[in-house]
């Protein structure tokens, strides 16, 4: 256990910013699927936006690394594309 103040801050604050963190990446894999699972070309063009955004801002705060968010993004693409 840490003895200084400043290391006990620092475990508080890691804790909440880790479970931040947990929160902002499930909730964006969860509309990934939602995006995967949809058949409508204009619902899945509208989620597209969505995602993409959640994954520009996850990249950006260093939550996944800004190519997973590339590649993720790149794939959601191609499969809204692929819609009929």
């Amino acid at each position: 256990m840490a003895h200084h103040k400043s290391a006990l801050k620092r475990i508080r604050s890691n804790q909440a910013k880790r479970l931040r963190n947990r929160y902002q990446a499930k909730t964006t894999r969860t509309f990934v699927k939602r995006l995967r699972n949809t058949s409508d070309k204009a619902e899945a063009q509208e989620l597209l936006k969505t995602v993409t955004s959640m994954l520009d801002k996850l990249a950006k705060k260093n939550i996944i690394h800004k190519n997973k968010a590339a590649n993720n993004k790149s794939k959601l693409a191609k499969h809204v594309a692929s819609l009929a």
